[in-house]
C-alpha cells in the first residue's frame, strides 16, 4: 500500500495510508504514531490519529516540513502494522426506552427484535479508530453487520451526553450534549470526558470497548455517583 503526504497547512501534513476504514489500514497509522511519539523529533508539536491517516504537526520555528517527513519517513521504514493494544474498557449502558428513542424504529427497520439488536450490541469488542467531531466523542468499530443502517435524515438538535449511538458499523458515546444524526439506543452513565481528571479523555485511539447493559436502578447510582465525583473510571478498565 503506498504512502501518500498532503499538505495541512504551513504547520502539519497528513501521512495517508489508505481510502477505507478498516483495521490493518489503521494499524499502520497507529504504529507510526506510537514511533513517532517514541522518537520525539525535534519541533514535533504532536500527531494525531484518524481512520486511515496520520497528521504530524510541527513547529516551523524550530524545524522544517523537509526535515520532519525526512524523520517520518525514517520511522515509516520500521513502524510495520503490528496492531497497537489499547485499554479494555466495560461501559455500562441503560437500554431503557426513554434514553434509546430510536431503538424500537431502528429495530424494525432492520427486521430485528428490540432484545435483539441489543444484544447485538453487546456481543461485539469493538475498536477506538479515532476521536474527532468534539473532545472525547469516540468512533469505535466495528458494528455486526446486522446493524448496518446510515444515519437519520434528519439530524437532532439535541443530543444528551451520554447517549450510545450508532451509524453505519460505528458506534459511540456522546461525551457532550449536542446536535447529531446517529440512532440513539441507549445511555451510558459514566462522563467520557471529566475536566478534573488528570487524562480529561476516558477513551484513546486503539482501545477497546465492550458494552454491558445495566437496568434503570444501576444506572441512577452510576449517574448519581459521577455527579457527586465519587465513581472512579479506573475501574471500567479490564485488567491486562
Amino acid at each position: 500500500m503506498d504512502v501518500r503526504f498532503t499538505t495541512a497547512g504551513d504547520t502539519a501534513f497528513n501521512v495517508e495510508f489508505g481510502e477505507g476504514i478498516d483495521r490493518p489500514t489503521n494499524a499502520r497509522v497507529m504504529a507510526l504514531h506510537a514511533r513517532l511519539k517514541a522518537a520525539a523529533p525535534p519541533g514535533l508539536v504532536e500527531t494525531v490519529p484518524t481512520f486511515r491517516s496520520l497528521q504530524v504537526v510541527y513547529d516551523p520555528a524550530v524545524t522544517s516540513r523537509r526535515e520532519v517527513q525526512a524523520a517520518v519517513e525514517a520511522e515509516l521504514a520500521h513502524a510495520g502494522d503490528a496492531p497497537v493494544e489499547g485499554s479494555l474498557w466495560r461501559l455500562p449502558v441503560c437500554y431503557d426506552p426513554e434514553f434509546g428513542p430510536d431503538l424500537a424504529e431502528l429495530s424494525a427497520s432492520l427486521g430485528l427484535s428490540a432484545e435483539r439488536l441489543i444484544a447485538l450490541h453487546g456481543s461485539t469488542e469493538y475498536f477506538v479508530y479515532m476521536l474527532g467531531f468534539m473532545p472525547g466523542f469516540a468512533y469505535m468499530g466495528d458494528l455486526p453487520a446486522e446493524m448496518e443502517k446510515p444515519r437519520r435524515s434528519e439530524p437532532r438538535v439535541r443530543v444528551p451526553a451520554g447517549s450510545v449511538a450508532t451509524a453505519g458499523r460505528l458506534t459511540t458515546v456522546y461525551p457532550w450534549e449536542s446536535p447529531g444524526g446517529w440512532h440513539l439506543i441507549g445511555r451510558c452513565p459514566v462522563p467520557l470526558y471529566d475536566g478534573a481528571r488528570p487524562s480529561p479523555v476516558l477513551l484513546a485511539a486503539g482501545d477497546r470497548v465492550r458494552f454491558e447493559a445495566v437496568d434503570r436502578a444501576r444506572f441512577d447510582a452510576l449517574s448519581a455517583e459521577a455527579a457527586a465525583g465519587r465513581f472512579d473510571p479506573d475501574t471500567l478498565r479490564a485488567a491486562p
